[in-house]
């Protein structure tokens, strides 16, 4: 009977892995390639989908089943997968299926009323969607039956076992001290002189460079691929199939670069989740903190630091003729690492980036609770960036609108952008202490040990272990902050002469 209801778990366990998948794919799909007027269908097609997932996942064997295998297998990818199914089956069986069908067919709507809406900069076009989207998703917390807030509901399909209480009382802490550390760079002497990194900088020579360092990180080709979107993101349909995108303007590298590079480290993690262990619940990534860690570390630990550059200057150069010839690395690296405020999150420099992420979590999270209607979505959002880092969008598109989040139903999700740089710092400080020798190998240009370190300290383990539990055996100790703002102080003060 154990043996039947294993063989039933495993199979059941691969058919929602590659359903999962197909509806991945028809929204990377959706974001390159789909023409304009393949949305309403595509709708449909989600919807259709994400309904018969829910059914299968709501199927009345599987309680038995995860009850009968529950704590009695000796294989550690089995117990976790068993952990991970029961907590996904659970969730789903309070979600009424028609509210999973409609959830899917108004964000895929939406969407499409978010890229028109951004693109003429009107706000007023996308607050209908976004007004049912909330709803949907209020109700959506409603059956999951979290305490407290109802934004605990949300944010545990992301940051499982995170609460409201816990980011409250981290990001109380990092608010003011990234303000403070903010307001001393504005009042520092030092002015990097960004208009070096402003020029002619063709697509395909861009796109050429990109490529070249991802090669570098150790991406697999055969496995993955770059494309083009709106905003940049990853899909992993398996480890076997990663896909990154970007976006580029001609007139200036940097954001593209950085772009790649930040999407890469994602794909990294997602090449490396073992093709042995994929069709598993537990052959997932942990979280998405731990997920945006990866990302981060390596565009900001790793490609905005001088080792990095010391070897990739060259070619940058060799990449661009004549661009660069007048320019030292020491005018360089101030002007990649300029903190100055500005509009767009994924845009924002290593500082004012938190800022940037608080602002909408505690917006999305009004918004749910109730306190704040979306129809004032757009005044509060000028007021927070005024409030917070000194400017003020003219156009929503710079504003409210900037990101594709809330469109696609995405509310819980802000809050691991921040985490994943509270996890970068404190990994890449055991990986400086693991391998004394990394700055060395940066600058000869050699980034794979530090994936190959990557991979066995994070990428391999999928779900066995909790994003706590996971940090905890990475560095010796529980998450920690101060990691993130040492290392804040430490470089720009630096940069800056703090």
């Amino acid at each position: 009977m154990m043996r039947q209801s294993q063989e039933w778990f495993l199979e059941r366990s691969r058919e929602m892995v590659n359903l999962r998948g197909v509806l991945a794919l028809l929204s990377w799909d959706q974001e390159t390639l789909m023409p304009p007027r393949g949305s309403s269908l595509r709708a449909q097609q989600s919807a259709m989908l994400a309904g018969l997932y829910h059914e299968k996942l709501t199927e009345p064997q599987w309680a038995d089943v995860l009850e009968e295998l529950e704590d009695v297998n000796s294989d550690p990818w089995i117990s976790a997968s068993v952990r991970e199914m029961r907590r996904q089956h659970q969730r789903a069986v309070r979600i009424p299926e028609s509210l999973v069908r409609e959830l899917a067919e108004t964000t895929s709507l939406g969407y499409h009323v978010w890229v028109d809406a951004r693109r003429r900069s009107d706000f007023g076009l996308f607050v209908e969607p976004l007004e049912k989207i909330v709803r949907l998703k209020r109700e959506e917390a409603r059956c999951l039956e979290f305490s407290g807030s109802p934004y605990n509901a949300l944010l545990d399909e992301y940051e499982p076992d995170m609460t409201t209480t816990e980011l409250d009382a981290l990001f109380s802490v990092l608010r003011p001290k990234l303000t403070d550390l903010v307001a001393r760079i504005g009042d520092s002497v030092v002015e990097p002189d960004s208009s070096v990194l402003q020029g002619d900088f063709p697509r395909p020579e861009q796109e050429a460079f990109g490529r070249r360092i991802l090669t570098a990180m150790g991406f697999d080709w055969e496995a993955g691929r770059l494309d083009v979107s709106a905003h940049p993101f990853c899909s992993g349909f398996s480890p076997m199939d990663v896909r990154i995108t970007t976006r580029y303007a001609e007139e200036s590298f940097a954001s593209s670069l950085f772009g790649i590079v930040h999407e890469g480290g994602h794909a990294l993690y997602e090449q490396g989740l073992g093709v042995d262990h994929f069709g598993l619940p537990a052959g997932d990534s942990i979280s998405l903190g731990i997920h945006e860690s990866q990302s981060r570390l390596w565009e900001n630990q790793v490609a905005r630091g001088r080792p990095f550059w010391d070897y990739w200057y060259p070619y940058l150069k060799e990449t661009f003729p004549g661009r660069f010839d007048t320019v030292s690395l020491d005018d360089f690296m101030p002007a990649i690492n300029q903190v100055t405020a500005s509009l767009i999150r994924v845009e924002a420099d290593e500082v004012t980036y938190g800022l940037h992420v608080i602002l909408r979590y505690e917006l999305e999270k009004s918004l749910l609770e109730g306190s704040l209607a979306v129809r004032d979505l757009d005044q509060v959002w000028k007021e927070r960036m005024r409030d917070y880092l000194g400017v003020v969008p003219e156009q929503s598109s710079e504003g409210v609108l900037q990101d594709t989040h809330w469109s696609q139903g995405l509310i819980g999700y802000f809050p691991t952008y921040l985490l994943g740089n509270l996890y970068a710092a404190q990994m890449f400080q055991q990986a400086q202490r693991d391998l004394p020798d990394l700055e060395q190998l940066f600058g000869s240009g050699e980034l794979r040990p530090l994936r190959e370190w990557l991979r066995e300290k994070v990428h391999v383990h999928g779900k066995i272990f909790s994003a706590s539990e996971l940090i905890h055996r990475v560095s010796g100790e529980p998450l920690d902050s101060s990691y993130f703002l040492t290392y804040l102080e430490t470089k720009f003060g630096d940069l800056y002469a703090l």
